[in-house]
């Protein structure tokens, strides 16, 4: 066997497992830290704050007494309560409650008042919101929004070139039908799908003036989505498909077409990269579900490539408060969508392997990585909202479990029989075991 052949797939290992593990520590760290803070803000005191699990690599005390480690299994983290029996805070370490007076007693998760431990478990998925809300909002602050009037800011590389239109032409129709708005450039697309060349009117220097250009959506990969056939086949952003079983391709619209009928079947594409010759890839459509923003599911057949204009719009700034008002929105669609999903799965309406294990992500995470900074922070914003999501769910051991616990004790005055959350806890750890082996099966068959 040739060692050196094996070394582009171990680097691509390394990359994805760092991928992985990086998203996975800036997700559980921010988490753990709001139970961390808002207990220590309601004079609950933390013992230990741990990164990972395992044999501690590294550790130091605070001025606080609450020692911080890193352990050396990345696949989670905890924070350690004073009085606390185990990490998941599931009971009271007797024979320490034993020995602390009543003031110190304040100072543990059993013996502070409801709020204060209603308010520090649901801090951590509360913290996981806000910090996918926060990089929603810094990548629309970032990249900008297009402007309301239909604007070239850049041209990309096309086979045919971009006619005579120029950066800072303003769309104002196409084919006669005017552009005002995006909205109307994309009718435009849709009523003249088998155009390869189109007629502009546009305004330039104060003057308007009528052009040729490319298709308004150009059959050019703007996205790969990770874990797509189009990955897999080694098709990148920037590709144009020029051809598929051999029949021409002159518009994203066009291909979209082709590979819906097609279904599942396999498709030869002809491809066009600029800068170097064109060549020929197969690849096979994976049957997708995709979440609707109206509710519900569409199964679809896809190669996992994302279209867009000819051309980069002109982009205004977006304030503070926008971008947190559409990180929010953001945030909100990710929710609905996957609680959608589950409910989806459940009634077998959408395949089961829309749930992925540790695999899987770790193979999501990779790709997002690979695909650029601004992709990854996208995935882990994405992310972020899933485990804040998951750990509201009413499953003892997990945050929403002690949500419902402490709900139980403020109606009945006194929290559940100290058996009935034993048996309730271990009922609870095995939900939570069984849906991650179910999802690492799903990683494996899928």
């Amino acid at each position: 066997m040739d060692i050196l052949s094996l070394l582009p797939s171990f680097g691509n290992l390394l990359y994805t497992l760092a991928a992985f593990v990086i998203a996975l520590s800036v997700i559980v760290a921010v988490h753990e830290y709001g139970h961390y803070i808002i207990g220590r803000w309601s004079g609950i005191h933390a013992e230990v704050f741990s990164i990972g699990f395992g044999p501690v690599l590294y550790s130091w005390v605070d001025r606080r007494g609450t020692r911080w480690q890193v352990a050396a299994l990345p696949l989670g983290g905890y924070v350690k309560f004073l009085g606390d029996a185990n990490a998941a805070s599931a009971g009271a370490d007797e024979e320490t409650m034993s020995h602390l007076t009543p003031t110190e007693k304040r100072h543990t998760m059993h013996g502070a008042p409801l709020w204060a431990r209603a308010a520090t478990v649901a801090a951590g998925p509360v913290f996981n919101f806000i910090l996918s809300i926060a990089l929603f909002a810094g990548i629309f602050m970032f990249s900008g929004v297009a402007t309301n009037t239909p604007s070239i800011g850049s041209t990309y590389a096309l086979p045919g070139g971009i006619g005579e239109l120029e950066t800072g032409d303003e769309i104002r129709a196409i084919e006669g039908r005017p552009t005002p708005d995006y909205p109307a450039v994309q009718d435009v697309a849709d009523e003249f799908p088998a155009l390869e060349r189109m007629q502009y009117l546009v305004a330039r220097a104060g003057a308007e003036t009528t052009v040729e250009g490319p298709a308004v959506y150009p059959a050019r990969i703007n996205a790969v989505t990770p874990d797509s056939a189009a990955m897999a086949a080694g098709l990148r952003e920037g590709d144009v498909i020029l051809a598929i079983n051999g029949a021409p391709v002159r518009s994203f619209a066009e291909l979209q077409g082709i590979v819906k009928t097609a279904g599942g079947s396999p498709l030869d594409l002809r491809v066009w990269r600029d800068g170097e010759a064109e060549f020929e890839v197969t690849l096979t459509p994976k049957r997708t579900d995709l979440p609707l923003r109206t509710g519900g599911f569409e199964t679809r057949y896809l190669i996992g490539i994302g279209g867009g204009f000819f051309f980069e719009p002109v982009t205004r700034s977006v304030g503070p408060l926008e971008a947190v008002s559409a990180g929010a929105g953001q945030v909100s669609f990710v929710v609905t969508s996957s609680l959608s999903a589950l409910s989806h799965m459940i009634t077998g309406a959408i395949s089961s392997c829309n749930l992925r294990g540790p695999i899987g992500i770790a193979e999501t995470s990779g790709a997002a990585a690979s695909a650029g900074f601004a992709d990854f922070i996208w995935f882990l914003a994405v992310l972020s909202t899933a485990v804040g999501l998951m750990n509201l769910f009413p499953i003892p051991v997990l945050d929403g479990g002690h949500l419902v616990f402490h709900a139980w004790e403020w109606v009945a005055g006194k929290p559940p029989p100290d058996g009935v959350m034993r048996v309730l806890m271990l009922v609870g750890l095995a939900l939570v075991l069984s849906l991650m082996a179910f999802g690492l099966t799903n990683d494996l068959r899928c």
